[in-house]
């Protein structure tokens, strides 16, 4: 029987009657074992070769988007990734393993299953203890793609810090992950129910670079201008490319590189639309007493059901985007 870990307790359970049952462990030599981590064949022998490899977070599958359109977008984003000529690195803990890239039956699991925790860098630890499975965060996703030797990391929008903060002390621990793994992640600027200017004065106070790709304008997520502007851009990989070695070379590649790429304007979100559900979001969430992880969740949720989904096609748009543009840069890194 497979055995689940309770996300309140922290003790083991059954499974619910109907659950989707997870793949069993991966049989030894059908991965390749390094730190620890377990690598799919493909990934392993890409990097091997140098060839561009592009990590991806599961926590945007496992709870960023609903059941079950979830997996046919994972499907989506990895052959995003693919058609732009690198291979997909999707991130989780299974049976306790960090897992580099996630075959079919795999990423099937930790789409459609309830018993899928949401990990952070803090909680890696805990889970792998106890065999339990978990989609990673971006924080914990950019930690065990650095630990794989990966360069580039796509993603929806990063962790920041949270309105009230001065109050509450909430800030992902998203923002100190990026001073801990240097690699370059590609994603639309933070989510616009976090303190924005906050979390760039943060970002700028822990050194780490922010750069626009095409547009001073730092984004915000459903929105491809955030109302806060950028003192760097970028416009092609070659130049995100060129600025990753001359920071690697400079002894700082200790930090991340942020490339914030925006949703195309076709895309986004109706700004007025956006405003209205915001404060309506803002205020079910101080009504509803939830804090810390499940805040973002929440909001989100809220988002979907005020805009009819229009919110989910933006989210969408944005994280393909991304890896088309995380893929790209992954293919001018292998350029000497």
């Amino acid at each position: 029987m497979i055995i689940g870990v309770s996300e309140r307790r922290g003790e083991a359970e059954p499974p619910r009657p109907g659950a989707y049952a997870p793949p069993l462990p991966l049989a030894p030599g059908s991965v390749l074992p390094v730190n620890g981590l377990r690598i799919l064949p493909e990934v392993a022998d890409a990097l091997a070769a140098g060839r561009p490899v592009v990590a991806l977070e599961s926590t945007i599958i496992a709870h960023g988007l609903p059941r079950p359109d979830n997996l046919r977008i994972a499907r989506e984003i990895e052959g995003r990734v693919r058609a732009a000529g690198a291979v997909p690195a999707t991130i989780a803990l299974v049976h306790g393993r960090p897992s580099i890239g996630l075959d079919a039956e795999t990423l099937e699991f930790v789409a459609m299953s309830r018993d899928v925790l949401k990990a952070g860098m803090r909680d890696l630890a805990l889970v792998a203890a106890r065999g339990g499975h978990a989609a990673t965060t971006v924080g914990a996703t950019a930690h065990l793609a650095h630990q794989a030797g990966i360069r580039v990391f796509a993603t929806g929008g990063l962790g920041g810090v949270h309105r009230e903060a001065r109050e509450s002390w909430d800030e992902s621990a998203d923002l100190i992950a990026l001073t801990r793994c240097g690699l370059t992640v590609v994603c639309s600027g933070v989510k616009s129910i976090l303190d924005v200017g906050a979390t760039l004065e943060r970002l700028e106070s822990l050194n780490v670079p922010v750069m626009g790709f095409g547009t001073h304008a730092f984004p915000g997520f459903y929105l491809a201008d955030s109302g806060h502007r950028l003192e760097w851009r970028v416009d092609t990989a070659d130049e995100v490319a060129d600025v990753v070695r001359a920071h690697e070379a400079l002894g700082l590649g200790r930090n991340a590189l942020v490339v914030a790429n925006p949703v195309p304007r076709a895309d986004q979100l109706d700004p007025d639309l956006h405003d209205r559900v915001l404060r309506r979001a803002l205020t079910a969430l101080a009504d509803s007493g939830i804090r810390g992880k499940a805040v973002t969740p929440f909001l989100l949720d809220v988002f979907h059901r005020e805009t009819g989904g229009a919110s989910l096609n933006a989210n969408i748009a944005l994280i393909l985007n991304n890896a088309d543009l995380a893929a790209r840069i992954a293919q001018a890194l292998t350029i000497a």
